[in-house]
């Protein structure tokens, strides 16, 4: 009801260009222990007293188990090109191996087939951080190599199931959250706290993600179905010139403990002598790094912040802990909180040109392989009014934050970055990790109480980008005070 706060723009992408939103699993489905489904790591972890801002669970968290026909109506309405998602593993596997759940795949199914006939690609991932408990139990996740083969098993029975419609295939989503974030700071599922462990599982997540994509290449039908994986690659700075080894030393243990195996079949050397004091990197065996490096055709990148590095100025050499931080090593580093910076609700400082440089720097790093930013999007506080009768968000500040990095995207394609997709995150207000229910990225709101969706303004600039395929624009309002914040907001487009 607010389309005349926003006016097209003259940024144009390609009709080849693809515009869409994400969401994850266990950030909106619920229906928890609905249709065979069994628990994941995240409903262990959310059920257990003071890991989550007020005891807060996915058990319905958005109910889109339920909702789906509702959401695939507000999907279409948006007239996006693709939608993201990813598949609970425990509800196709509710053990993570062995007999496969009808029920979870027809849920699948009928959302995949709903995408199709509304003209919108599926995009899948195959794990979003809910690893089946059962195996957690069983190999100590993925701590354990024998998880990376469950999760080769579990590509092949998705790979055989949906091959033949999804357009997009990623294996993993931001495994550095999965492995360092789950098995070494403690701050998400299992809860794990040792760096050793961390390493463990950055390896098998690694080695998981060769043997899914051999799986999927085994299975899948529809010829034109791309392979990818999604990554958290951090934009890295160094504050000075004298903390450019403490950067390359976050750079090492974030960023290319992946790309390394992934992209470049190798672990770097000074990534190993870095971690060195945590393990001894014996749980590599013969021939994992083939494994792990396996052609792609679309590689994902997640961007929020810019991370601004300095060295330590009180590290202690040997005072390193073995665990129970976000990475091996961190007592070394140290995150400069730029104060120049305008910062999100979670935050975050607010770099739309720190995107540009990232996706002209990875396309220069790695030239001949296509780069989707699978997801970008924010959180502020969000206020439900009433206007003329019907309930709005009147969202300024994230529709101005989509618009800058969508703008910085298209400035990065311009100067010859391969880069071929935007989506935004989040298509729904959802339930954010450890963070619960207060944080809000959605540009759906979710009345968690009734679940009621109120699309936001920045749904309807969504729509706008989607249907000109150029990036929108704040406009004027008519109100003084109003156009005062457009000005401000839309001051550097």
């Amino acid at each position: 009801m607010h389309d005349h706060l926003i006016r097209n723009g003259t940024l144009a992408f390609p009709p080849t260009f693809t515009l869409g939103a994400a969401t994850a699993a266990y950030q909106i489905e619920g229906g928890a222990t609905e249709g065979g489904r069994a628990a994941s790591i995240w409903d262990t972890f959310s059920h257990t007293p003071g890991k989550t801002a007020g005891g807060a669970t996915g058990d319905v968290a958005a109910d889109h188990y339920h909702r789906v026909t509702e959401d695939l109506g507000l999907m279409e309405a948006l007239g996006l090109d693709a939608y993201r998602f990813s598949i609970s593993w425990s509800r196709v596997m509710p053990l993570g191996e062995g007999d496969v759940n009808p029920a979870g795949i027809e849920f699948y199914s009928t959302l995949i087939d709903g995408l199709l006939s509304r003209g919108i690609d599926p995009v899948v991932t195959l794990n979003h951080w809910d690893l089946p408990q059962a195996l957690e139990d069983k190999y100590g996740g993925w701590r354990g190599r024998e998880t990376a083969y469950a999760f080769e098993k579990y590509a092949e029975v998705v790979g055989a199931a949906f091959g033949d419609r999804v357009a997009i295939w990623s294996t993993h989503n931001e495994p550095w959250n999965n492995s360092f974030s789950g098995y070494g700071s403690g701050a998400f599922a299992p809860g794990g706290t040792s760096h050793e462990d961390a390493l463990k599982a950055a390896h098998h997540l690694n080695l998981s993600h060769g043997l899914a994509v051999q799986a999927l290449r085994r299975t899948i039908t529809r010829p034109d179905a791309r392979l990818s994986v999604a990554l958290n690659i951090f934009r890295v700075q160094a504050q000075t010139p004298a903390d450019e080894d403490a950067a390359r030393r976050f750079d090492a243990v974030a960023n290319r403990v992946f790309t390394g195996p992934m992209l470049r079949g190798e672990y770097d050397a000074d990534l190993l002598e870095d971690t060195r004091m945590f393990t001894d990197w014996a749980f590599v065996e013969a021939g994992d790094l083939e494994v792990a490096h396996q052609p792609l055709d679309l590689l994902g990148v997640n961007y929020y912040e810019v991370m601004h590095i300095r060295q330590a100025p009180g590290f202690v050499p040997g005072s390193e802990t073995a665990g129970g931080t976000a990475f091996p090593g961190s007592e070394q580093v140290e995150f400069v909180r730029r104060g120049d910076l305008a910062r999100t609700g979670m935050d975050w400082g607010i770099e739309p040109q720190g995107l540009e440089e990232h996706l002209v720097a990875l396309s220069a790093q790695f030239p001949d392989l296509p780069i989707m930013v699978m997801e970008n999007g924010t959180a502020f506080p969000d206020e439900v009014v009433v206007v003329d009768g019907t309930r709005t968000v009147l969202d300024l500040d994230r529709t101005s934050y989509l618009a800058d990095h969508a703008a910085a995207t298209h400035r990065a394609l311009s100067r010859g970055a391969n880069v071929v997709g935007y989506l935004v995150w989040s298509l729904l207000d959802n339930f954010e990790w450890a963070a619960g229910y207060g944080p809000r990225f959605g540009i759906i709101h979710v009345d968690y109480e009734t679940l009621e969706r109120t699309p936001k303004l920045s749904a309807q600039w969504l729509t706008r980008l989607c249907s000109t395929r150029t990036v929108p624009v704040l406009s004027s309002s008519g109100s003084p005070e109003l156009d005062a914040q457009l000005a401000t907001t839309s001051a550097d487009r």
